[in-house]
C-alpha cells in the first residue's frame, strides 16, 4: 500500500506541478515544444514495451488489436469534439490525451504494482512524471491564453489528477484477479489512445513550437524511457 500511495502521489503531483508551471512559471514556446516532444518520445517507447508487448504475450494479437483500435477511435472522436467546442489551441486536446489514455493505463498500473519492488515502482513513477509534467504545463498554458481563469484551470487539472489517482487505486484493489484478456484490453485501449494523441496533439504541437529540435527531444525522451526501463 505504501508503494501504491507513492505512485498515486507522483501521478497527482506531476499534473499539478505541471499545470502550476504552465500557469504561473516561465515557459517559452520553444521550451514547451521541446518538453512535449521529450514526453512524446518516452510515451512512444512505453506504448510498445509496457502496454502492447505484455498484452500480446499474455493474451492474443486479436484482443490486443481490438483494444488498440478502440482506444485510438475513442480518442480521435473525443479530440474532435473538444476541438469543435473549445478550439484546437485551448489545451483541451492535451487534457483529453492525458485523461483518456491515463484512466485505463492507471487501472493496469495499479495491478502491476501488486507485489512490485522498489526498482519497478521507481521506473513506473519516473515514466509517469516524464510524460505528464510537460503535457500538463503545455495544456495549462494554452488554457491560460484562452478565456479560462487560472483558478478554473487549476481545478480542472486537479480533478484530472484525482480521477487518474482513483483509477490506479481501483486497479490495485479491484483488478488483482482479472483475466489476462481483460487486462490486455485495458492496456491496449490506453496504447491506442496514446498513439492517436501522439499523432494528432503531441508531435504536431512540438514541431510547431520548437521546429527541428523537436526531433532531438523525441530521441532524448526515448533514451530516458529506456534508462528508466533498465531499473526494473
Amino acid at each position: 500500500m505504501t508503494m501504491m500511495l507513492i505512485v498515486v502521489a507522483v501521478v497527482s503531483g506531476a499534473l499539478l506541478v505541471g499545470a502550476a508551471w504552465g500557469l504561473y512559471g516561465p515557459l517559452t514556446r520553444h521550451a514547451e515544444g521541446f518538453l512535449v516532444a521529450l514526453a512524446g518520445g518516452a510515451l512512444l517507447l512505453s506504448v510498445v514495451t509496457e502496454l502492447i508487448e505484455p498484452s500480446m504475450r499474455e493474451s492474443t494479437l486479436l484482443v490486443s488489436g481490438i483494444g488498440v483500435a478502440l482506444g485510438a477511435a475513442m480518442f480521435a472522436g473525443i479530440d474532435y469534439l473538444i476541438d469543435e467546442k473549445w478550439g484546437p489551441s485551448k489545451g483541451g486536446g492535451l487534457l483529453a490525451a492525458i485523461t483518456l489514455d491515463g484512466i485505463p493505463e492507471n487501472l493496469a498500473l495499479g495491478v502491476a504494482l501488486i507485489g512490485a519492488g522498489v526498482p519497478e515502482v521507481a521506473a513506473l513513477a519516473g515514466s509517469i512524471l516524464l510524460s505528464n509534467l510537460p503535457e500538463a504545463a503545455g495544456g495549462a498554458r494554452q488554457m491560460r491564453e484562452s478565456e479560462m481563469g487560472k483558478g478554473q484551470v487549476m481545478l480542472l487539472w486537479a480533478a484530472t489528477a484525482a480521477v487518474l489517482s482513483a483509477a490506479a487505486i481501483a486497479g490495485n484493489l479491484l483488478l488483482a484477479n482479472a483475466s489476462v484478456h481483460l487486462l490486455a484490453i485495458i492496456r491496449c485501449f490506453a496504447a491506442g489512445a496514446v498513439i492517436a494523441s501522439l499523432a494528432t496533439e503531441v508531435f504536431p504541437q512540438a514541431f510547431r513550437e520548437d521546429r527541428h529540435l523537436a526531433g532531438i527531444a523525441t530521441a532524448v525522451g526515448v533514451l530516458l524511457a529506456l534508462g528508466l526501463g533498465e531499473l526494473k
